[in-house]
């Protein structure tokens, strides 16, 4: 990511800071592989190592639905159940060992800090607007917003409004941006979709200076665990460096187009370890004179394909709603439902968002996802139906 400085840091790094009471601020290097790989410093006005009561919390569990079966599903999460704050409400519907899929809609105020110590985070704002304060500072979010949160990050999501939902991703490996899109020293090439001008970074305050009891909850080893601090765990005076949450949103993507119809590939957002995000967007369709702008059908033999439909008219797909999850497994191949193939031929433009992740290991469903399956699915490319 783009280097980025806020507040006030040493002319050196590893050298005296002094606060204005004449003791030393406390620098903390904050890096997900130890002394290796991206990193910050972080200066903090009180040690972030002192708590003063650290609290067992509860076991985290994934409940596997052992279906039996191999099919496409379709989950209807426009039905999951509103509730809660926006880390404990949220609701794993498909997982690996490399990534967690879930929905979360929250309507309750997080009242604790949040660490997730396993997982890099990327939340898609699909409903609702706010912010979040962590001790790299604070990011206004709103619709269509990738909130991108690394590993170790303190930080606490405030919705301001009523009706809120997010598409959660918890990563295992780091997410990145697609190494094509950089050159060799990290600059956005002139063909990325996207550019350093279209990522929002961290703004003031960087600095709460508070005096209570504050729980920072962390996700760590298959549970959370509480620690309790007097200092608010935003006491950060300044930091640096190049490792930090930021945001882009869906609706910066610009599509890269042709004559002939273009493959997932081209619409890809971020990567990460064994799994791609791509963001399917307004554009313009193939101008090929015998162009077929729909996409042809595919076989997923080594990967699976999670679709998760934003806003607009879904150009391949009938039955499918505002919120709709469908996951289409390796083995077997999908395209688009009867009519939508021949149909789209002569149209000019396609408006729709959604968002694509695809696997490159099964995917599992959970129990959650059990809840708001449409079991009909597999039978929707029929003509009858």
């Amino acid at each position: 990511m783009i280097y980025h400085k806020l507040g006030n840091i040493p002319h050196k790094r590893h050298t005296q800071f002094q606060r204005p009471d004449g003791k030393l601020y406390q620098e903390q290097l904050f890096g997900a592989e130890g002394f290796h790989g991206s990193s910050s410093l972080l200066y903090h006005h009180n040690p972030p190592t002192k708590t003063f009561k650290i609290e067992q919390g509860e076991e985290i569990t994934i409940e596997k639905w052992d279906e039996g079966v191999l099919r496409h599903h379709h989950l209807r999460t426009a039905n999951v159940d509103k509730g809660c704050d926006p880390v404990m409400g949220r609701k794993v519907l498909l997982y690996n060992n490399d990534i967690q899929i879930g929905v979360a809609c929250p309507t309750e105020p997080m009242d604790y800090f949040y660490k997730n110590g396993e997982h890099d985070e990327l939340l898609f704002i699909h409903e609702g607007e706010g912010y979040m304060q962590s001790m790299f500072g604070r990011l206004e979010f709103g619709y269509g917003d990738y909130i991108f949160i690394p590993r170790g990050t303190i930080y606490q999501i405030v919705f301001e409004t009523d009706q809120n939902r997010m598409l959660t991703v918890d990563s295992t490996g780091p997410i990145d941006i697609p190494g094509r899109y950089l050159t060799e020293k990290g600059q956005f090439q002139e063909h990325s979709p996207y550019c350093e001008r279209d990522i929002r970074r961290p703004e003031g305050p960087v600095f709460i200076h508070e005096e209570g009891e504050f729980e920072v909850r962390i996700k760590k080893q298959g549970r959370y665990t509480s620690y309790w601090y007097h200092r608010h765990p935003c006491d950060v005076v300044g930091w640096d460096g190049y490792l930090y949450p930021w945001i882009f949103n869906i609706k910066d993507f610009e599509p890269i187009t042709g004559r002939i119809h273009q493959p997932p590939p081209v619409h890809q957002t971020f990567e990460g370890r064994n799994y791609v995000v791509c963001s399917f967007c307004p554009r313009k369709f193939d101008y090929h004179p015998k162009s077929i702008p729909a996409p042809y059908a595919h076989s997923n033999v080594d990967s699976d394909e999670v679709l998760y439909y934003v806003e607009g008219d879904f150009m391949s797909r009938k039955g499918v709603a505002e919120a709709s999850i469908t996951q289409h497994p390796g083995g077997i191949p999908h395209g688009p439902h009867p009519g939508k193939y021949e149909g789209s031929i002569g149209k000019e433009a396609t408006d729709e968002y959604a968002v694509m992740i695809d696997t490159f290991h099964p995917l599992h469903l959970t129990t959650e996802a059990q809840k708001v399956d449409d079991e009909s699915y597999p039978y929707s490319w029929n003509e009858e139906i």
